[in-house]
């Protein structure tokens, strides 16, 4: 599927929920205010920043807005399609975050890349756009500073810049650095790479936007600080880097746990390391660990009466046939709210987003929205059930008779309330 670009969108909690056809189209309207952030400014000034050019090429940059607070966005990773502004109209979000591969940016132009081209779309059309930049070195040594390999990857990350600076108002230096990185190399190359990237960023954004750009720059997130064995010298060499450096607003984290105590070890453990001031954002957060406990457990006994399904079918087979034969709305539905330990974490969406809120220290988490092809892809008693933390249902749940999405029956209208409930300051 060919990546749309997004026009300008109004934005009405009102308004009914868009038809698949609209929600994998165009939307029209006017610009957005930023929900969850003050603007130092009279607002965005147009449609984006047009000076990504050389030194004191500042004109045409849009007016940095202050520091979003308690924000809850929508997240698609890597796959853009079929995100759209009628997607974040119906889930009132305002909002939204993607990652881009770098080595892309070798065969692509930076603007063009699906994860860059649609964030500056949404950008021009005045919504809150983040974007974090991965570095793939799970098969090969990260660069050494100071090497032709560096020298390499900071081309690719000027190409990003060029395209970013000033448009997107939150730029996340590393996806997941810990998990994208060799095992052996954690210890000794991450944090040298790392920090030498974040200083050429922060170089270059003053050259080519200036003291007062509105892009704002975080470190990219942690993993598993819920184990232990994760707590090493590295991270905290991390956290220190990010508590040292005046120029960056935070830290990413990536709570994928399978209990809420196991996501507030996250914050118990980064806060308390950064400065006072400083922020974390939550760029993805889910139970996919719980799903993934029970990934193999059989259907309810209810369900399979109800559908005619052998009793013992294991669940993964069940949405294994969804995902090549959708089922009707509320099949899906009554698979997932009659599976007890699904239906027992309805409240986790809402109760999560509070406690990232109750620290006071949240900027912008942002939340898994549509399921890709790769989350369909294959499924099997090994898969990581990923498609489970979706807020729409879009590939194993066929559309209503007026053409709108399933939603995901536990998390989609508590992410709505949690809008409605949270307008920051």
């Amino acid at each position: 599927m060919r990546e749309r670009d997004v026009p300008d969108a109004g934005s009405r909690a009102d308004r009914p929920s868009p038809s698949r056809r609209r929600l994998l189209g165009l939307a029209g309207g006017g610009a957005l205010l930023l929900a969850g952030c003050r603007w130092d400014g009279a607002g965005a000034g147009g449609s984006g920043a047009s000076g990504t050019g050389g030194s004191g090429s500042y004109a045409g940059h849009r007016k940095r807005p202050a520091v979003p607070e308690g924000v809850l966005g929508s997240n698609f990773n890597e796959e853009p399609r079929g995100m759209t502004a009628a997607v974040l109209d119906d889930l009132r979000t305002k909002w939204v975050r993607g990652f881009t591969p770098m080595p892309e940016l070798d065969s692509v132009e930076a603007a063009r890349q699906p994860a860059i081209r649609i964030l500056l779309s949404f950008a021009g059309s005045g919504y809150g756009t983040v974007l974090s930049l991965k570095f793939p070195y799970r098969n090969k040594p990260l660069p050494r500073p100071g090497t032709s390999a560096m020298d390499i990857e900071l081309a690719r990350v000027d190409k990003a810049l060029g395209a970013v600076l000033g448009k997107v108002d939150i730029l996340v230096i590393g996806n997941e650095p810990f998990i994208e990185t060799r095992e052996e190399d954690r210890a000794t190359l991450l944090n040298p790479f790392y920090e030498a990237v974040a200083a050429h960023v922060i170089a270059e954004r003053e050259r080519r936007c200036g003291p007062d750009c509105r892009t704002r720059l975080y470190m990219g997130a942690l993993n598993r600080l819920h184990e232990p064995a994760w707590q090493t010298p590295a991270v905290n060499r991390w956290l220190d880097h990010v508590k040292a450096v005046p120029e960056l607003e935070g830290v990413d984290i990536h709570p994928h746990v399978s209990s809420i105590e196991q996501a507030k070890a996250f914050t118990d453990y980064v806060l308390p390391r950064i400065r006072p001031e400083q922020r974390f954002l939550a760029t993805e957060f889910s139970l996919v660990h719980w799903w993934k406990q029970h990934w193999s457990d059989p259907v309810p006994a209810t369900y399979a009466d109800r559908y005619g399904v052998p009793t013992g079918t294991p669940f993964w087979q069940e949405v294994r046939d969804a995902a090549a034969d959708p089922f009707a709305r509320q099949r899906w539905h009554d698979l997932l709210m009659n599976s007890p330990w699904f239906a027992s974490r309805k409240d986790y969406l809402a109760t999560q987003v509070r406690q990232f809120r109750a620290t006071g220290r949240l900027a912008v988490a942002t939340y898994g929205t549509l399921q890709g092809p790769a989350m369909v892809r294959d499924i099997g008693p090994t898969k990581t059930p990923w498609l489970l933390n979706s807020l729409y249902a879009n590939l194993v749940a066929r559309p209503s008779a007026n053409g709108d999405m399933a939603h995901n029956p536990a998390f989609f209208d508590a992410f709505r309330a949690l809008q409605d409930s949270f307008s920051g300051s």
